[in-house]
């Protein structure tokens, strides 16, 4: 059976960019690197491999791996975006330091059962900082929620 999430991967144009954004603006300490000089089918390649960790052990993976071609792209909300929770204390001084260091900041938006700031990374990938609302873990409640009859009817409207 599936446990948790140990980590998730996206590719980076430069880790050092990224260190700094992920460990010294979001607190997310760096605590392993893996330098990859030759994939497991014997192509010699020059690749880093990075891991942040969040509170719940868990971590975020990037892959700077300048020899394999990627378009980066600014990328929208509804493609990719990555959301972390906090507690809802952080949101107001974070949405400061991200607006008081020139980086793409959105928010506060309320989506009834969290509110969420967003920042740009330098990778183009958006982060969503969320803290959940009353009503959350209801909201999030599958016998509560009626999220499969949701997702049926969405189904049976696109068929």
């Amino acid at each position: 059976m599936i446990r948790k999430l140990h980590h998730n991967a996206y590719r980076c144009r430069d880790s050092e960019q990224t260190r700094r954004f992920y460990e010294d603006f979001l607190g997310l300490p760096l605590v392993g690197t893996l330098e990859i000089g030759e994939t497991k089918t014997g192509r010699k390649t020059e690749v880093l491999h990075t891991f942040y960790r969040l509170d719940d052990g868990s971590h975020l993976a990037f892959f700077e791996a300048p020899d394999m071609p990627f378009e980066f792209k600014d990328q929208h909300d509804f493609d990719l975006h990555i959301a972390l929770e906090v507690g809802a204390e952080v949101l107001e001084p974070m949405m400061a330091k991200g607006k008081s260091q020139g980086i793409e900041t959105r928010g506060i938006s309320n989506h009834g059962f969290i509110d969420s700031i967003y920042f740009r990374d330098p990778n183009g990938y958006v982060i969503e900082l969320c803290a959940k609302r009353a009503g959350h873990d209801d909201a999030m409640d599958p016998a509560k929620n009626g999220a499969r009859e949701a997702l049926d009817r969405w189904t049976r409207s696109r068929a």
